[in-house]
């Protein structure tokens, strides 16, 4: 398990909910591997909870400090198992009732809008993914997303040509697809 700090140097806005804080503290925190990531997910829990039912996994994460204002933590999960589709290793998941809210980064190569309609007709998945690789407007870019078990969502994305702090994008909606999708991680 691994949980990345509670404060980052630069900080998200203060009137942020906890749950946008949680997506950039991750988004820093994947930011600082690298480009070319696998995918990953996390485990959202509640950091007081976590501190009063499991005081020694709190201190093991560094969270044992009552003086940290974050009200969620992110701890990474296993790496995901290599040739398995994400939708498919997303539908194996069930979270222990002490994780509030779970999260994952994935990177994607994207068209802007304007490249869409040049899309070829009948492609199948890889046709398609492909065709985007070669595209000239192609942009990488990596997606963080959040749910909670009560349904609110958060989601980042920062643009690899526009790697900065300053430049990630956040909103509920960015990514709705895969906030469906770890949503249902919830279902019974």
């Amino acid at each position: 398990m691994l949980s990345m700090p509670n404060v980052s140097p630069s900080g998200p806005p203060m009137a942020a909910s906890p749950l946008t804080v949680a997506v950039l503290e991750i988004d820093e925190y994947i930011s600082g591997l690298g480009w070319d990531q696998p995918a990953r997910l996390f485990a959202l829990v509640d950091t007081a909870r976590l501190r009063v039912q499991e005081p020694g996994l709190a201190a093991q994460l560094g969270l044992d400090d009552d003086s940290k204002p974050a009200a969620l933590t992110p701890i990474e999960q296993e790496e995901l198992p290599a040739g398995t589709a994400l939708d498919e290793f997303l539908a194996t998941i069930a979270w222990p009732d002490a994780v509030v809210g779970c999260a994952m980064t994935v990177e994607r190569l994207m068209l802007p809008p304007s490249a869409e309609a040049s899309v070829p007709e009948g492609l199948d998945d890889a046709q398609l993914t492909k065709w985007v690789a070669r595209h000239p407007d192609r942009q990488e870019v990596r997606m963080t997303v959040a749910v909670l078990r009560d349904g609110a969502r958060e989601s980042a994305v920062r643009l690899r040509e526009k790697d900065s702090p300053n430049d990630v994008r956040t909103g509920a909606g960015l990514v709705p697809g895969l906030a469906e999708a770890l949503a249902a991680t919830f279902e019974s």
